[in-house]
């Protein structure tokens, strides 16, 4: 257990540097793609000592695991994944999306954050699901960076001259701008290619899950 709290304590303030006034001095030390580079072996490698010490860390119950959660959540957040990868102006090098004259379509219309909410249904239903604190340590702290990204990344893009316009139509919460009236569903944006891919990934893991990850998922 120690070793996975210095596991994860280490992933959680490598995905903190982002959001801090530390990365601009590395990237003007480093340059950009040097950092990046940098950047992503040090979060590969902590990833890798997370996942190591997780699985050498004995389950230690604190409640009565809800275990069919994921069933439910998993579809959800997977189709938030493979949707947030299609014309997401929140993601790494996708700036230039702000400037469009609909910068909010699709799945964007719902949270400009799919890819991290994805993450964190992912990360929260599977700590409900398990219910010990491996697992609270373990996945609260991918719960922890996706949340902190995605406060992370609007305060970072608030400097774009088109931000103000995005955020206006846009919602961190999910529907909470089509609730406000400041935007509208459009499935045919979202369409239903993309949310089969997440299904079919769903499917796929779901049948996988005892060899991958060494547990049923039912």
């Amino acid at each position: 257990m120690t070793a996975l709290v210095v596991a994860t304590s280490a992933f959680l303030l490598t995905h903190l540097v982002t959001g801090t006034p530390l990365r601009p001095r590395l990237v003007a030390a480093l340059g950009e793609w040097p950092y990046r580079g940098a950047y992503s072996v040090l979060a590969f490698l902590t990833l890798g000592w997370m996942i190591w010490a997780y699985a050498h860390t004995a389950p230690q119950p604190l409640w009565a695991g809800l275990r069919l959660l994921p069933l439910i959540v998993m579809p959800i957040a997977l189709i938030l994944i493979m949707c947030g990868y299609h014309r997401n102006p929140t993601m790494v090098g996708a700036d230039r999306l702000l400037a469009s004259e609909d910068p909010a379509r699709g799945m964007i219309r719902i949270t400009r954050h799919p890819i991290m909410w994805g993450l964190m249904l992912w990360a929260a239903s599977h700590i409900l699901a398990r219910g010990d604190a491996s697992s609270l340590v373990f996945f609260g702290g991918f719960l922890a960076v996706a949340l902190i990204g995605t406060l992370s990344m609007d305060r970072r893009k608030r400097a774009d001259p088109n931000w103000e316009r995005f955020a206006g139509v846009t919602s961190h919460i999910p529907f909470m701008a089509i609730a406000q009236g400041r935007n509208r569903l459009a499935w045919r944006e979202i369409g239903w290619r993309r949310p089969l891919i997440g299904i079919a990934v769903f499917v796929v893991l779901l049948v996988l899950h005892p060899w991958l990850f060494g547990a049923r998922p039912y």
